[in-house]
């Protein structure tokens, strides 16, 4: 079913995933408006280009204090109050910061990097946000999540700081679930696999893909936007993939 969504806010649109749901949410009339945010404008070509009076486009940065103050405030001072936010900001790899294949490879800086971009970032985007969240009616707080995080399913090793730091954030988006319960009752926070995407993130990584099992962005973003269009307070705090199914923590 469709997200219905009144104010939604989109952080890391500026490609990929993010600017498919920005362009997905911006082709349903019942979208009043749609907040989308990039970190830097070399980047954000074809979201910047998007001509469309219902959308704002906001530079953020989720790893500064900051820069999330400066979004909330500014979301305020245009009455803004979310019901859908959707954290799509995220690394895999990042100049010399690749996957590790071995316990030899780990390096603090590059653990602490994903740990602050994948877990910690969208976290402290929450602590923003949510107050300014409608407590009245449905609204959704979800995350891009990876398969690779999920411990049960952890068959080949590898790949330490991307899983570790995606474990990090189901974990920190079940917490937040939990606390939320009662003061926020009609909210659902959703912990998300999009499935894997034609995009920068995933592109060096094609070759081993199983064909028929990459999708492009669009694809992805309807099918995520249908999950949680299908979800219910109720659902709130779980880890699932682009079908829906639960994926085990």
């Amino acid at each position: 079913m469709p997200i219905n969504s009144q104010t939604a806010l989109i952080v890391g649109a500026s490609r990929g995933i993010g600017l498919a749901l920005t362009q997905q949410l911006l082709t349903d009339s019942a979208t009043e408006r749609v907040c989308a945010t990039f970190r830097q404008e070399d980047t954000a070509e074809d979201l910047l280009a998007i001509n469309d009076r219902r959308l704002e486009v906001v530079k953020v940065d989720i790893t500064s204090a900051n820069s999330l103050k400066a979004l909330a405030g500014e979301l305020q001072a245009l009455q803004h109050r979310p019901d859908v936010v959707i954290n799509c900001a995220g690394i895999l790899h990042e100049g010399d910061l690749q996957p590790e294949k071995s316990l030899g490879q780990c390096r603090e800086e590059s653990l602490s990097r994903l740990f602050l971009v994948n877990s910690i970032g969208p976290l402290m985007l929450a602590k923003s946000t949510l107050p300014l969240m409608p407590r009245n009616r449905r609204c959704h707080f979800a995350v891009l999540s990876a398969m690779v995080g999920s411990i049960g399913d952890n068959r080949l090793g590898g790949w330490y700081g991307y899983r570790a730091s995606k474990a990090a954030l189901n974990q920190f988006m079940k917490t937040l679930a939990i606390e939320y319960r009662r003061s926020y009752p009609q909210l659902c926070v959703t912990a998300i696999h999009p499935g894997t995407t034609d995009s920068d993130l995933s592109r060096p990584f094609q070759a081993n893909v199983k064909p028929g099992k990459l999708y492009t962005p669009a694809e992805t973003a309807r099918r995520i936007l249908g999950v949680l269009g299908d979800r219910q307070a109720e659902d709130s705090g779980e880890f699932v993939n682009w079908d829906g199914n639960h994926i085990p923590w």
